[in-house]
């Protein structure tokens, strides 16, 4: 995620110069061509304005599904930090009995575990998602390593035996809870809370399935490839007719501005790509990379929530943001 307060245009187009680049010698090339060789080559700029408009409105409906997924994800992520909150303060209030401040803190990092194995599920590479978009000359490197840093990580919280025994599990988020849902009976068991406390606990364990469960919806499924790629083939198709049109605009009778048609071209072209690569970057919101929803720096701030509640010794620094951004 962009902390600061907007993209600085040079920014953005570095971001995204290949088309304009592209369109401009494509666009001179055209130009040439009908120039040198005196092609009438043009074609009518009201027939390339009506693909235009289609276009447009194709990335529009693009762009917007991606952002529903963007804001549906960002959603999802506060909904775990009011329930984490909820729990913690749950914990530190329910629990009564002998060690109850060890075992407070012990149900406090088991659920912060929980948080760490998600994250790192979530930066998982996907077939569909931008990877190598992950480094890069002004955005930060992904945060996460699921096969390097997860277990000294998960061990920080839950110690290494139970860190070991979730080595060759599938889903280690989902096994964390279930371990988290186990202590909790054993504990009311002995007597740490009552029925109803228990039930209440366990009601948030719920939630915290769902929103799993909703993120993981996100991250594996996604957005619909027939919509994705139209979107980009006839944005394509709209940029090859670009010069032809405005070659019916910038005739070769209108002298030295004929040869403004390559640049025009390319900003055109520029401005049709640049929206379609917003569309494309929006719609994986957990790949890792600069425009994403900042589920590191939302983790860390509930586990700092969290840790204060115990009046843990090793209170966590918060992230800040590298160069404006946060992952």
């Amino acid at each position: 995620m962009y902390t600061r307060r907007n993209y600085s245009f040079w920014l953005t187009f570095r971001w995204s110069q290949k088309p304009f680049y592209l369109g401009a010698l494509y666009g001179l090339f055209i130009g040439m061509v009908s120039f040198f060789f005196d092609l009438h080559i043009a074609v009518p700029w009201s027939a390339i304005t009506v693909i235009g408009i289609a276009v447009a409105f194709y990335l529009g409906f693009k762009n917007n599904s991606a952002y529903d997924r963007t804001w549906e994800a960002r959603k999802i992520w506060g909904s775990i930090v009011n329930n984490s909150r909820t729990f913690g303060a749950a914990v530190v209030s329910f629990l009564q009995g002998e060690d109850q401040e060890t075992i407070k803190g012990e149900l406090i990092h088991r659920h912060i575990a929980w948080m760490t194995a998600l994250r790192h599920q979530l930066r998982l590479s996907k077939p569909w998602e931008h990877v190598r978009e992950r480094l890069g000359f002004y955005q930060p490197t992904i945060c996460e390593d699921y096969h390097k840093t997860l277990g000294a990580e998960l061990m920080r919280h839950i110690g290494e035996t139970e860190a070991a025994a979730l080595r060759d599990k599938t889903n280690m988020a989902t096994q964390v809870l279930k371990n988290q849902s186990k202590r909790l009976q054993e504990l009311h068991d002995q007597g740490y809370f009552n029925d109803f406390r228990h039930m209440r606990l366990h009601d948030l364990i719920q939630t915290f399935y769902e929103d799993q469960g909703k993120s993981e919806r996100i991250k594996n499924f996604p957005f619909p490839r027939q919509y994705a790629s139209t979107a980009l083939w006839i944005t394509y198709v709209f940029a090859f007719f670009v010069p032809f049109g405005l070659l019916d605009i910038f005739s070769i009778e209108t002298g030295w501005t004929y040869w403004l048609m390559p640049l025009i071209s390319g900003i055109i072209i520029w401005v049709f790509f640049l929206m379609e690569k917003i569309g494309d970057y929006s719609e994986n919101p957990f790949e890792g990379t600069y425009n994403d929803v900042p589920i590191t720096q939302i983790a860390r701030g509930i586990e700092i929530d969290l840790c204060e509640m115990v009046d843990d010794e090793e209170i966590p620094a918060p992230f800040v943001d590298d160069r404006g951004f946060l992952m």
